[in-house]
């Protein structure tokens, strides 16, 4: 069998693709892969170091606040099609599975049109617009929140959850520290916001007495550990932190022992990352950005906090609310428990593989 995969922009969209594919080879082990991206997004990156073949379209996404510049999209969006149908014709996919993002529009609608049955994978609690024009052509949508009948046809959901990154439940619980451990981490690009905020609270995070992780992503980084209020709070030596209480990275390579030490997480409501909590019960701080299409992070933490399985804290309160909520929550050990306990019971466990199945029953019609 052949299935041609696509999707990207984000790690919230590359995970889940990546988990999917895997999911297909442990089921169709003589499964033929190929993935299909948009040049110069991160998953030209990624895919590759995960193990397989990615076609880059040009394809980009439309500017919303200067229309008037959305001549040339159309050009690359036409150009991509054309691409993909070549690329096609080529493949011979017997299933196309769409996660979301640029690319994936292009690719599904073009593999709809060639008679190439189309599975949809929805992340968020609020469908993208990619999924949202491909609901039609889509023979099965996959979603990880209920209600999703708002914007997809009711016969076609499948609810199966997110897929995660592999091997997320085998972290070792090995404590660096005696004390409570705070997780810090903004997606895999880092969030602004986020970072600020910690970097305005390092004082009284410090006389907290707790562990501290943060990962601040690769922007942010060396502007963080240069600036005069981390010096200032940390103490550094060479642009290291000497003081054992913080961890400062810019990507965390072991996020399964990261997740595992992690009394307290704070994090985007990006929906790997939702679907990663839920999945390890891990009690979070949710701070939805606000610079994603229709605010669907935003749905995806309401899902949890109207739950009480989350606490909400918005973009626009983080300075001055989020380095307290946390350090209140963390010292809160029942509190703790109870979100702990709540967010467990939203877990959709084994969600590649229920996918594969899916995608591998499409394939065999």
């Amino acid at each position: 069998m052949r299935y041609l995969i696509s999707g990207g922009g984000t790690g919230g969209h590359i995970f889940p693709a990546v988990s999917i594919a895997n999911a297909l080879k442990e089921l169709d082990p003589e499964a033929d892969i190929l993935f299909v991206g948009a040049l110069g997004r991160m998953e030209m990156e990624r895919v590759p170091q995960a193990g397989y073949k990615i076609v880059g379209l040009p394809v980009r996404g439309f500017n919303r606040s200067q229309p008037w510049k959305n001549v040339s999209v159309l050009m690359d969006l036409y150009k991509s099609i054309r691409q993909v149908k070549k690329i096609i014709r080529d493949f011979r996919p017997d299933v196309g599975v769409g996660v979301g993002g640029y690319a994936s529009g292009a690719a599904m609608w073009a593999a709809a049109q060639m008679g190439i049955p189309i599975l949809l994978q929805e992340q968020n609690g609020f469908a993208g617009v990619t999924n949202k024009i491909l609901k039609d052509k889509a023979a099965k949508i996959c979603v990880a929140y209920e209600g999703m009948e708002r914007f997809f046809p009711a016969d076609k959901i499948i609810l199966t959850g997110n897929p995660v990154r592999q091997n997320l439940t085998s972290g070792i619980k090995n404590q660096k520290s005696k004390n409570k451990n705070l997780l810090i981490i903004g997606g895999s690009l880092g969030a602004r916001t986020i970072n600020e905020a910690i970097l305005a609270g390092l004082p009284e995070l410090q006389k907290a007495g707790i562990h501290v992780v943060w990962q601040t992503g690769k922007v942010y980084y060396d502007k963080i550990i240069n600036s005069e209020a981390y010096k200032r709070a940390v103490g550094t030596i060479n642009g290291k932190t000497d003081t054992p209480w913080l961890e400062c990275l810019d990507f965390l390579s072991d996020m399964p022992d990261r997740y595992a030490n992690a009394d307290l997480v704070i994090s985007r409501a990006g929906a790997s990352s939702i679907s990663e909590l839920c999945l390890l019960g891990k009690p979070a701080i949710l701070v939805p950005s606000p610079n994603v299409a229709e605010d669907h992070q935003t749905h995806n933490a309401l899902a949890l906090v109207n739950k009480d399985a989350a606490v909400l804290v918005r973009d626009a309160d983080a300075a001055a609310q989020l380095v307290p909520t946390a350090l209140e929550l963390i010292r809160d050990d029942k509190r703790l428990e109870q979100l702990h306990t709540n967010v467990l019971k939203l877990a959709q466990k084994d969600s590649a593989r229920r996918i594969a199945e899916e995608v591998i029953q499409l394939a065999k019609k």
